[in-house]
């Protein structure tokens, strides 16, 4: 018994007794060295014939597209080198995705419903025109108002000598200025508005 077959059957080398493994060898897929191959076995037909025949009514192949680069000839498979327009000549070139016109709905269903809220936002908070009337009663509270701090300014003494006269002087002063600067903005303007607040 050979080696090898002792190894099938579960003998060991080193006893000559038999191992409960609980692991099997594969399958071997060498065949043994018992084994002969099938001999005797003859076909009738004629390989020669078969493939004259064959190469004679077939037809010719076609050869491969190339492209040389240099002079010295360095072949090249023309179909993966981008110069054969094959993408140009699907069905679906130049058709834009599903994908992106869904998208492209989105935004634009968006941006309405964005614009949409800005318009009733603004209808909300819509700002008041300012009749000519309260623009002129207006303007008439701001002068008497100014002359009544001018009047507080003139009456002021001629020598500031004291922290608190200093700042009094300063604060009349920037009334005066605030209120000929209102004087002058609705001066300008004929069309004024007021914000709803």
């Amino acid at each position: 018994m050979s080696v090898r077959e002792q190894q099938e059957q579960g003998f060991s080398l080193r006893g000559g007794k038999k191992e409960q493994d609980s692991k099997k060898l594969p399958a071997l897929s060498v065949p043994r060295r018992t084994d002969h191959p099938v001999m005797g076995i003859q076909s009738k037909k004629n390989f020669i014939n078969t493939n004259a025949v064959a190469a004679i009514t077939g037809l010719p192949k076609k050869p491969q597209p190339i492209y040389v680069d240099r002079r010295q000839g360095d072949k090249y498979l023309l179909e993966t080198s981008g110069l054969v327009p094959k993408y140009i000549k699907k069905k679906d070139y130049g058709v834009i995705p599903k994908y992106i016109t869904q998208r492209n709905e989105d935004t634009k269903r968006a941006q309405k419903e964005y614009e949409a809220s800005i318009v009733e936002h603004l209808k909300k908070n819509a700002m008041k025109r300012l009749s000519d009337e309260e623009r002129r009663s207006l303007l008439q509270g701001l002068k008497k108002n100014w002359e009544e701090v001018y009047r507080d300014f003139q009456r002021l003494s001629v020598e500031i000598d004291t922290i608190p006269k200093k700042l009094y002087k300063e604060k009349l002063e920037l009334q005066m200025k605030q209120l000929e600067h209102d004087i002058e903005v609705i001066e300008k303007h004929k069309v004024i508005y007021i914000a709803n607040e």
